[in-house]
């Protein structure tokens, strides 16, 4: 393999949860806080998450009270604690191959771990398949990508060189994170499909991916 670590991203990179859960999440917050009108289209959704980047969005955009922020945060659990995503066709017997030969896969995402764990458990196409580590949402900025410190852990923990892993990520923080540690990253393209996504962070990857397919054909060749 061309890689022994893929420190891989959860959301919209391993699992279509945008349309299947946090759209619809979104819809029901505006909803709530009775601003139905300023409701993105899932298109809308995709690009606000990749720029200005959702903590921008609420702060800057839609300028929430942190009361409102508290009514977001609980309608997201609503939907995420009971929803489930389905994963990318190809995805799991992907990362198993890999994990069966003597692979580490590490999830690092800005998902709560629980939920992460969660969709793990909950999916019937390999029951009982795990990754190695998930590293979510911690409330610690400090170790949450952009920041490198999930790669920095991740070389610690399991005693890699930098040449070993590679990030696989849909958005610029997952990207941004590898560049910063010195790693090889693969940005993917099959979730949104997006020109302006794939634009926004093509030249700053290592490889742009836009099917698991080619992500298989690139670490097993």
């Amino acid at each position: 393999m061309r890689y022994k670590c893929l420190i891989i991203d959860h959301d919209d990179t391993t699992v279509d949860s945008t349309p299947a859960i946090h759209y619809l999440a979104h819809q029901e917050q505006m909803r709530r806080l009775g601003r139905e009108s300023e409701t993105s289209t899932l298109e809308e959704w995709f690009k606000v998450n990749f720029d200005p980047g959702f903590s921008v969005y609420i702060d800057s955009i839609l300028k929430l009270t942190d009361e409102e922020k508290k009514i977001c945060y609980e309608i997201w659990r609503e939907f995420t604690t009971v929803m489930t995503p389905p994963y990318f066709e190809g995805m799991l017997p992907l990362l198993k191959e890999f994990r069966d030969r003597g692979g580490i896969i590490v999830v690092v995402s800005h998902s709560e771990p629980d939920i992460i764990l969660s969709h793990y458990k909950k999916q019937s196409e390999i029951p009982g398949f795990l990754p190695h580590r998930i590293i979510g949402w911690t409330g610690d900025p400090v170790k949450q990508k952009p920041n490198p410190w999930p790669v920095e852990e991740v070389i610690r923990e399991y005693k890699l060189k930098k040449s070993e892993i590679l990030v696989v990520d849909d958005l610029r923080p997952g990207i941004t994170m590898a560049n910063r540690a010195g790693v090889d990253s693969a940005g993917v393209g099959w979730s949104h499909n997006l020109p302006v996504i794939k634009e926004g962070i093509i030249d700053q990857c290592t490889y742009f991916l836009d099917t698991v397919q080619e992500l298989s054909d690139l670490i097993f060749t």
